[in-house]
């Protein structure tokens, strides 16, 4: 565990050309490293040449991606391939691919769309009380006489009929059917007009006859075909994909799609290519493991970071508070000069969420939804430390799913002892911003800036310190006249007119704040009383729904009430407390974030086919 932000380490790694895309596939890997050129290198290698190819490979997928399988996960080209030379060769089979494919997926597109004509048909023959007229006359209707099905949802207006145009109407599952009869010019225009009111058009298909039974078994028959022929362009789409080698084609574009985006210009030589950049690896040993299994040729080294390049920041904390850095995050990364407080928040936040939310039962569920939810949903691993530290002051309240009934307090009942819990959550406000001072006192030792700490800060914090113990002793006034005139003395010793003055005016402000900052956190004692008042009000309730079912249900319903609404409420009040109270003595956020290179992903993925 440390509380100081490491700079990231630079590293530089030489290779052939030929092993680049490996290289760099297995750095990804690693999801330790974040790809950077040294300015002042002359010769780039930018990778033009098979950017023009991509572009192609993006035309290609805008219209066939829905018919391509799932790329192969590459890392890397074989050894001794060329990266123009492997891009020319993949579009090539491509565009072969879709050139024989582009007549079977027409074939698949048409009787797909045909099917789900046919079961909207079977569907609406089917329904009890629909007569249709004889489906073969529908069908052959024409030239001057046409018939069009349209549907449209139940709850869309329905646009009148032309007097030239006849029309049966059928409601089935929501939907509103139209069967018009007409003449051309009429019935395109109210065509037109359903179109403008949400309709779509059900074409008829082909080789339909005869009324009710013989209609069903004629679309049924004709379905059977169709599905068939739907079965055979899969099948022969299948065929083109493996003679094609199409997985490990697109699996290849992938990679090298994700070089394009992601990998920026590097340095090279007439035979090898130099890539550098961060590693959040501080112990330097994920990335020669990587590169030795990949078993490429390479020269690995971690030399001094160059000059003039700011160096991302890495924070060191063990598993357990790894899941608070989100609070950091949420006002920017440490710089060098700052302190790391995610270890702290990870005792903190916890304790003040428990504090404002004290119940063994409610606290239980909360344990139990964050251990079952954390894996897919990562922030939600905060409900673990959350919940367990609700049981604390559960058991420390006496209070069981809302009962205070069940269990004795350890400590206080907080509708008895109102003001006890008001101070406790001052006290700890008061520690709390102790704390802070604490961590910017260290953040200037390690960046060589102690000296000014102890002349612009140190005042401050005596101050701050006197007017905390005042109200038991009154000698605890020298502390806060001692402090103040340090801390004006500080100030004052940098040069410039009215310097007295502005340091008099910067120290009154900061210990109003310091004040507004301290009384801030009576919010934790206010919203533990309040939880604890909701809980009566969820008891009193059930009890006025008699000692049966009425009394459980109620019961259950009032503590879901709690942990949904209550819960999101001081999980608020946590987040409040700990940025605007606790990290504006010390946290401002200026150092610059360690992007990791993305791992290479499929550029298209298969959708659902037809």
């Amino acid at each position: 565990m440390s509380l100081k932000p490491h700079r990231a380490r630079w590293f530089e790694v030489l290779t052939t050309h030929e092993a680049l895309a490996t290289v760099l596939g297995c750095l990804a890997q690693t999801g330790a490293v974040e790809l950077e050129a040294r300015r002042a290198v002359a010769a780039q290698l930018s990778l033009p040449d098979y950017r023009a190819a991509l572009a192609d490979y993006a035309r290609l997928a805008a219209r066939f991606s829905a018919y391509w399988p799932a790329p192969e996960r590459r890392i890397g080209l074989e050894e001794g391939t060329a990266l123009a030379a492997r891009a020319a060769a993949c579009l090539a089979a491509l565009r072969a691919w879709a050139q024989q494919a582009e007549p079977v997926i027409s074939v698949l597109e048409a009787a797909s769309a045909e099917r789900a004509t046919l079961e909207s048909l079977a569907r609406l023959v089917a329904a009890q009380g629909t007569e249709l007229p004889d489906l073969a006359l529908l069908a052959g209707a024409g030239p001057t006489l046409a018939s069009r099905l349209y549907v449209l949802p139940e709850s869309a207006p329905r646009p009148m009929a032309p007097q030239d145009v006849l029309l049966a109407e059928w409601l089935l599952d929501g939907e509103r059917w139209l069967l018009a009869l007409g003449t051309g010019a009429p019935l395109a225009a109210y065509t037109r007009a359903l179109a403008a009111a949400r309709a779509r058009a059900v074409e008829w298909p082909t080789g339909l006859a005869g009324r009710d039974a013989a209609a069903r078994a004629s679309i049924v028959a004709r379905r059977d075909s169709v599905q068939r022929a739907v079965a055979a362009a899969r099948d022969e789409l299948a065929a083109l994909e493996a003679r094609h080698s199409l997985p490990r084609v697109l699996g290849d574009l992938t990679f090298l799609d994700w070089l394009a985006r992601h990998v920026p210009q590097l340095p090279v030589t007439e035979h090898f290519a130099w890539v550098t950049g961060w590693t959040s690896d501080l112990a330097s040993n994920a990335l020669p493991l990587a590169l030795a299994q990949a078993g490429v040729p390479h020269l690995l080294d971690f030399p001094p970071a160059p000059g003039g390049i700011e160096p991302p920041m890495v924070l060191v904390n063990p598993a357990w508070a790894r899941p608070f850095e989100m609070f950091v995050r949420l006002l920017g990364m440490p710089s060098a000069r700052e302190a790391d407080p995610s270890a702290v928040v990870a005792l903190v936040a916890p304790l003040m969420f428990g504090y404002m939310f004290g119940d063994v039962g409610q606290g239980l569920v909360l344990l139990a939804a964050g251990l079952a939810l954390r894996r897919r949903y990562p922030p939600l691993a905060l409900l673990v430390p959350g919940g367990l530290a609700a049981m604390l002051w559960g058991w420390l309240y006496g209070s069981l799913f809302a009962r205070d009934d069940l269990i004795a307090p350890l400590w206080l009942s907080p509708l008895a002892r109102p003001l006890e819990v008001l101070l406790v959550s001052l006290g700890f406000g008061a520690v709390l911003l102790l704390g802070g001072f604490a961590l910017d006192a260290a953040a200037h030792h390690w960046s060589g800036r102690a000296r000014d700490w102890w002349r612009e800060r140190a005042g401050l914090v005596l101050t701050y310190l006197g007017l905390l113990a005042s109200p038991f002793d009154s000698r605890a006034l020298l502390a806060v006249l001692a402090g103040a005139c340090w801390s004006v003395a500080g100030r004052v010793l940098a040069p410039g007119p009215g310097a007295a003055l502005g340091a008099v005016g910067e120290l009154l402000e900061s210990i109003l704040q310091l004040i507004v900052n301290t009384v801030s956190f009576a919010r934790a004692g206010a919203f533990a009383l309040a939880h604890a008042g909701l809980a009566a009000a969820v008891v009193g309730i059930a009890a006025t729904a008699g000692s049966g079912t009425g009394y459980w249900l109620a019961l259950a319903l009032g503590n879901l009430v709690i942990l949904v609404l209550e819960g999101l409420v001081v999980a608020i009040q946590t987040t409040r407390l700990v940025l605007f109270e606790f990290f504006i003595r010390f946290l401002k956020g200026e150092g610059r974030v360690f992007a990791p290179l993305p791992l290479p992903g499929a550029a298209t993925s298969a959708a659902r086919r037809p």
